[in-house]
């Protein structure tokens, strides 16, 4: 069956530095297009950034542009979050998500995604 599955989550100081993986199998990754979303507590999931099946295009949320980065290594069937500059308002549970459509179009909308991890914790202190 599918799984993907977050690592890295933490507790990063305001102004650090953090990378998020996403680590798949149980399908065939470069025929998915991938994204990540965040929930902080009380809010609901937002999406943050999203990549195209060879990581040519990427697209990203205002809040995080210029200081995120996504990525992804189909050989290793693995996604990256690469987060710079952290703000106290970046604290949430990270979620990667997985979806077999054929067109980028909805790419920032929850429910086109056909799998989810279970999330991993970033938390940035002030």
């Amino acid at each position: 069956q599918v799984q993907l599955v977050e690592s890295g989550g933490g507790l990063v100081q305001a102004g650090g530095s953090l990378r998020v993986s996403c680590a798949a199998s149980g399908l065939t990754f470069s025929n998915y297009f991938m994204g990540w979303f965040r929930q902080a507590p009380g809010k609901e999931r937002e999406f943050v950034a999203a990549i195209s099946w060879s990581g040519v295009a990427t697209y990203y949320a205002d809040s995080v542009k210029g200081r995120f980065t996504i990525s992804r290594e189909n050989a290793k069937n693995t996604m990256y979050l690469q987060m710079n500059s952290l703000k106290p308002e970046d604290t949430a549970v990270y979620y990667c998500a997985a979806r077999l459509r054929k067109t980028g179009s909805g790419y920032d909308v929850m429910q086109t995604y056909d799998y989810w991890g279970p999330g991993t914790q970033v938390t940035v202190s002030s």
